[in-house]
């Protein structure tokens, strides 16, 4: 089995195997975008600025390694799911918020 069959997606879209510098820090900053995203969208509360700066360098670390596993694991395509059912998730209740608060009304 040919070492570019076995690559993920965005792996393979950023052609890791063939410009592996660039292609690493493609994937590098996929990761950490959606990472944080996820965050944001399902585990983030309001907390002071130092705090949230500790909380994304930490980020920050995790997806470094996270990278790594991403050449050949569906990392980055776990996350966008993540992404999209959070989103899913957060839209549904943003309309039964506004729905139960128009009906008290």
């Amino acid at each position: 089995m040919d070492i570019v069959e076995r690559l993920s997606f965005f792996a393979s879209l950023y052609q890791v195997h063939t410009n592996p510098k660039q292609g690493m820090w493609l994937l590098y900053m996929t990761v950490l975008i959606l990472s944080a995203i996820v965050y944001r969208l399902g585990f983030a509360k309001k907390l002071p600025l130092l705090k949230n700066v500790v909380i994304y360098v930490l980020l920050a670390l995790g997806c470094t390694i996270l990278t790594f596993f991403a050449v050949f694991l569906p990392v980055a395509e776990g996350l966008v799911v993540a992404a999209l059912i959070l989103t899913i998730y957060k839209i549904r209740l943003h309309r039964a918020k506004k729905q139960e608060a128009k009906a008290n009304e």
